[in-house]
Formats: structure tokens, C-alpha cells, sequence
């Protein structure tokens, strides 16, 4: 039987190319979502082999989408991709579960063979990325770690331009909820700003420029 896969990234059109290729080598694509949320819905409903997740989505970004992935589908493995081979993302990944790290500048036969890697039950890095440097540092407190989960998620939704109320909506919490967590990732950022948080977000690739609202 085919590996089950779903597949998350906010361009449709590189979608389509992943698609196609993943079709063409044997893979079965069940279930796309262009955004992390909607990743972990079509997770939770299709209960994929594999969820292929890009790191930079809107609304949750996928080392987040990843962690709720894991809690909710423990038996669908994840494999990220993105343009950032920061160890800072690299670690972040595989405390969120990610058992597979692809960078985007390397090629579709990169791609596939992280996921038969991963499908035989191991953990794919691309080329390039510092094993020794993740060891080293897989105990040490990274800045992506100064914010909880769901104060990344409430810094996202700053960055993409939504209000406390849309905040709250969005991740199905209380107004007051999402005010408490916004006030608390301003304190430890030392952020007193919505331009500052902005910025951070971008610095962190929690959301990319073309994302920012004008």
C-alpha cells in the first residue's frame, strides 16, 4: 500500500510540483492544506502516514503544526521543510517531533529520500546541517524557546496583521486568554510594540515579508 501523505504549504503552486512529483515516485498525496491549521484538520481527519509540512505557513507555522500533529496522530511521522538551516529551527523541529529536516535548496530527490528514510523508521537531516552541532546543543535553551507554543502562535497572529479578537478566534480561546498571552511574549521579548513584534516574528521565519500585511 502507497505511503499516505498529507501536504501543507501556503503556495499553491509548489504544491502542485510536490504533488505531482510524490505522485510520480509511488506516493499516495491524500489531503493538502495551505496553512498550518489547516494541516493538523487534515491530519486529524485522514490520519495520514505523513504529514510534509513547510515551516513558514500562515496562522501556524509548521514546527507548531507539527507539535499538535504529534499529540493528537502520534503514528503520523512529520517531515519539515524550509529555507532556514538555523540550528535554532533544526532543534526546535525535533523536540516538536519532526523526524525529517529538508532544506528547500536541495533537490526533489532530496525530498524523497527523506521520507523512505523516515518511513524506514529513521530521522532525515538534509546535507548540510551540523549533526554534531544538533547533539551538541539538543540541551540548551534556544531564543525560538523563550515563548511557550501557543505565545508562538499569538506572535504569529500579531505578525499577520489580526487583532486580539480575531487572535482569540482563530485559536478558540477566550479574549482574555489571548490578551494574557500576548502581554506576557511583549514582557519576555521586551517588545512594547506591534512593529517590534513584527519584526521579531520575521527574524524568527515565523512569517515571511510577503506575508506582512501592507
Amino acid at each position: 500500500m502507497a505511503l499516505r501523505i498529507v501536504l501543507a504549504d501556503d503556495h499553491a503552486l509548489v504544491r502542485d510540483c510536490l504533488k505531482s512529483c510524490l505522485m510520480n515516485a509511488g506516493f499516495a498525496v491524500v489531503g493538502e492544506a495551505c496553512d498550518g491549521a489547516e494541516a493538523v484538520r487534515q491530519v486529524r481527519t485522514l490520519r495520514p502516514d505523513l504529514a510534509l509540512l513547510d515551516f513558514a505557513m500562515p496562522i501556524l507555522n509548521g514546527i507548531d503544526a507539527a507539535r499538535e500533529i504529534l499529540q493528537l496522530a502520534p503514528r503520523t511521522k512529520t517531515i519539515l521543510t524550509t529555507g532556514y538551516s538555523d540550528n535554532r529551527y533544526v532543534i526546535e523541529a525535533l523536540r516538536a517531533g519532526v523526524v525529517g529536516f529538508v532544506l528547500k535548496k536541495r533537490t526533489v530527490q532530496d525530498l524523497l529520500e527523506a521520507i523512505r528514510e523516515v518511513e524506514r523508521g529513521n530521522v532525515y537531516l538534509s546535507p548540510g546541517i551540523s549533526r554534531a552541532v544538533v547533539q551538541e546543543i539538543m540541551n540548551k535553551t534556544t531564543s525560538f524557546e523563550m515563548l511557550t507554543p501557543r505565545e508562538r502562535q499569538v506572535l504569529q497572529q500579531i505578525a499577520e496583521g489580526r487583532t486580539t479578537k480575531e487572535i482569540a478566534v482563530q485559536l478558540g480561546i477566550s479574549s482574555k486568554t489571548a490578551a494574557s498571552h500576548r502581554a506576557r511574549l511583549m514582557e519576555k521579548l521586551d517588545i512594547h510594540e506591534t512593529a517590534g513584534a513584527v519584526k521579531y516574528a520575521i527574524r524568527l521565519g515565523l512569517i515571511q515579508l510577503e506575508q506582512h500585511p501592507a
